[in-house]
């Protein structure tokens, strides 16, 4: 029973991306962000318990991504379709709200290549879906509490679809994104890590909610920085 635990906890994701998207569809965009989060929370811990339990299987890493394309794929696709559809400027005949739709579609690109690719063991190649997904969850809230001062943003189709076309095509480039996994804490090996998460911590006390999409930013300059710093030595 132990090692169907992992599945249980990845339906669970799967079950949240689902009520995250009918939430989306009653114009209650925080609280299917919210569903983001608590989806994020599932997955952590399917990956944790099958380590834990000895329960990973072919099974349990095909049903991660379909879980995955759900909550970190369509769910945020349709935030930013509603938000696009909503938005103060958005006066056009043409159905411009349907482009957030690339969303789910490369998540979808970007998890089958994931399965298949035998390169990402500890980094990712492509910014990974659950954090495309954290990024996009912080606009309903940022739209309720600007702390940040870019609802203007926010309220603009255009800005809204460049950002989805954009954070699309990082899903499939061929930038290496560090993981957190760490196989031990020494400073060494572990340097970017503790960056990411000590500097993450300071911007969530400062900006708390309005961190989410400033740490993502983050996580993606300081791949950046790793992958020039190794070519260049």
């Amino acid at each position: 029973m132990l090692k169907h635990i992992p599945n249980f906890l990845t339906c669970c994701n799967l079950l949240c991306g689902c009520i995250g998207i009918i939430a989306a569809f009653d114009h209650n965009l925080m609280l299917a962000a919210y569903f983001i989060w608590i989806g994020g929370v599932f997955d952590f811990f399917d990956g944790f318990a099958a380590r834990l339990f000895k329960g990973n299987s072919e099974l349990g890493k095909q049903l991660d991504s379909l879980a995955d394309v759900v909550t970190f794929g369509v769910l945020p696709g349709m935030i930013v379709f509603h938000l696009i559809k909503q938005s103060d400027s958005f006066n056009f005949q043409l159905p411009l709200e349907y482009i957030a739709l690339i969303i789910p579609a490369f998540s979808a690109l970007r998890l089958a290549k994931f399965n298949i690719d035998t390169r990402q063991t500890e980094d990712f190649i492509g910014l990974n879906t659950p954090a495309n997904a954290f990024f996009f969850s912080s606009f309903p809230l940022l739209l309720h509490d600007d702390v940040l001062g870019v609802s203007f943003l926010l309220t603009d189709y255009r800005f809204l679809i460049v950002v989805a076309i954009v954070f699309s095509f990082l899903l499939l480039t061929e930038i290496r994104i560090f993981g957190l996994k760490f196989k031990d804490f020494s400073w060494e090996k572990n340097k970017i890590r503790f960056i990411f998460l000590l500097s993450s911590l300071l911007l969530l006390i400062i900006f708390k909610h309005g961190a989410i999409p400033l740490i993502i930013i983050l996580y993606i300059t300081l791949s950046l920085i790793q992958q020039l710093l190794i070519k260049r030595t």
